[in-house]
């Protein structure tokens, strides 16, 4: 299939690079008002520029939405009304009432998907398969400032991927109550599933880079690592003592074989062979919706 991007931003070029590389897409497209950053990110991947978003429609069957979030309706809004199978980076749109919009936008025959892009991680495959009846949840998401950040909270920003995670993934379809506090660059919210907290941090102001998921469950803890896509279980303890004075406990630590990825290449190609065989995305619309929803509840609390 053709594909074809329109932004190229730090992400948009990533797509660009990415769609390139796979050989599921036959020729890679880009558009961006800014034409001149267009032919940049042309030149090093070996992608064509289109001039108009009318050449861009034209050529692709399928396309990335990698603009500033404000953006998102008005630029997904055109490419289904053009029939073109639809990639949206997260999140789907700025406000809820824009997704439920863009929603009822959407023909029955047309793959559109949301780039939630730690869904493709192998850490989060890896939990999943693994998780039982957690107790305890925490994610840790925490950045530098970042200049490429524009329109969005850090909520919409960052804690939206371990949204995703905890109420797609671990929790799907549950009900939670939410609590939050915190600012538009730092922010902490507590959502809890039945008995289970799950406690969400993330953060631009950090001077470490931090993409962790902590997992307590009756016999066993389990942690990952988003970035080196590690995965530890450490399994209770089977003897305590003291040793001069000194607490001391004996855990089993297992480490998982992970196949290391670029999680961006599987999420690219997965929705290059949906779009292809006509089938649904595996991050729906309607999840990219409760995501944003989400966000919404939460920053609500962070105002109050």
């Amino acid at each position: 299939m053709d594909a074809g991007v329109i932004g190229t931003g730090m992400m948009g070029r990533n797509h660009v690079r990415v769609y390139t590389e796979l050989k599921e897409v036959g020729t890679t497209y880009v558009y961006d008002l800014n034409t001149k950053a267009a032919e940049e990110v042309a030149a090093a991947t070996g992608a064509e520029v289109c001039r108009s978003m009318e050449e861009f429609l034209e050529k692709v069957e399928c396309a990335s939405v990698v603009v500033p979030t404000p953006y998102h309706f008005k630029i997904a809004k055109e490419v289904v009304a053009a029939g073109v199978h639809t990639l949206i980076e997260k999140p789907l749109c700025l406000t809820a009432a824009e997704c439920e919009e863009l929603i009822g936008l959407i023909p029955e025959d047309l793959t559109v998907g949301v780039g939630h892009i730690e869904r493709f991680n192998p850490v989060v495959t890896e939990i999943a398969r693994i998780v039982k009846e957690p107790l305890y949840v925490s994610f840790h998401r925490h950045n530098p400032a970042s200049a490429r950040v524009t329109g969005s909270s850090v909520v919409e920003d960052l804690m939206i991927h371990d949204i995703d995670v905890a109420f797609n993934v671990l929790f799907p379809g549950q009900e939670c109550t939410i609590r939050a506090s915190g600012t538009g660059d730092v922010a902490a919210a507590l959502a809890t599933f039945g008995q289970t907290p799950v406690y969400l941090s993330t953060s631009r102001k950090a001077s470490k880079k931090i993409r962790s998921i902590y997992i307590e469950e009756e016999e066993r803890t389990i942690e990952g690592d988003f970035m080196t896509q590690e995965v530890y279980v450490y399994w209770k303890p089977g003897a305590y003592r003291q040793e001069n004075g000194l607490y001391r406990q004996e855990n089993i630590i297992e480490k998982l074989l992970v196949n290391k990825v670029e999680p961006l290449k599987i999420e690219l190609a997965t929705f290059v062979r949906a779009a292809r065989d006509g089938k649904p995305f595996p991050v729906t619309p309607e999840e990219g919706y409760s995501n944003v929803r989400a966000c919404e509840e939460i920053c609500k609390r962070l105002a109050a």
